[in-house]
């Protein structure tokens, strides 16, 4: 039988695992929130980002990731909304949560200075190693999570697709879903070759995915 495009990546094994936990279990802060470029912090250490559309479960994800329960509360206040919001975990490394696209009601102005933003920040960021792009597992990837595909595509970030609330579907669902992201993502050359299936409400996937950030350099 032919191997599936994109598998779901395998559990890792206890020494990377454990590695992962001790990557978290140190302090992990809220550093600032960014609107321009020359606001960024120093290239100091690598970083790694998540995206996803509106209500995709980001913020949840990172809580769960960090093991705070609400330290993702800092980039969703008033103000914040569209800023690149930078935490830092121990003197590792840089998580960045970017704010959810697909704003639909956002006044068009404030829509093309967030993307400029972006743009600017994928293709110029020497240190950032990966982007988690989060999609939801109710409805697989859409047009707008495509979008930010090919900006990474055209920014040469490599990017990996996380599946949010698997809770949430029944496993048939969840195939066809996968399916739909399978299909987004073999279109899209900086697409890392593994996905990540996650609930945060479960825990599902959030060991493997703190051991695949603390295995990135």
């Amino acid at each position: 039988m032919m191997a599936l495009p994109f598998p779901i990546v395998e559990d890792p094994d206890a020494a990377t695992t454990e590695k992962g936990r001790l990557l978290f279990a140190g302090e992990v802060e809220f550093l600032k929130g960014v609107v321009a470029m020359d606001g960024l912090p120093p290239s100091d250490r690598i970083e790694v980002c998540f995206a996803g559309r509106s209500n995709v479960g980001k913020s949840s994800l990172i809580n769960a990731v960090t093991g705070r329960k609400a330290i993702a509360r800092a980039s969703n206040t008033p103000g914040r909304t569209q800023e690149i919001n930078f935490f830092t975990v121990q003197d590792a490394l840089y998580l960045v949560d970017l704010p959810g696209y697909g704003f639909a009601n956002a006044p068009l102005p404030v829509v093309e200075k967030w993307q400029r933003l972006l743009k600017s920040y994928l293709s110029g960021r020497p240190t950032l190693r990966r982007v988690f792009v989060l999609i939801d597992a109710r409805h697989g990837a859409k047009a707008v999570d495509e979008e930010i595909m090919s900006l990474l595509d055209r920014s040469a970030v490599t990017f990996q697709c996380v599946m949010t609330k698997t809770d949430k579907v029944k496993a048939s669902d969840l195939e066809k879903s996968l399916a739909t992201t399978r299909a987004a993502l073999t279109r899209h050359p900086a697409a890392f070759p593994e996905i990540v299936l996650t609930s945060s409400e479960k825990g599902d996937g959030i060991s493997t995915l703190r051991a695949i950030i603390a295995s990135i350099d």
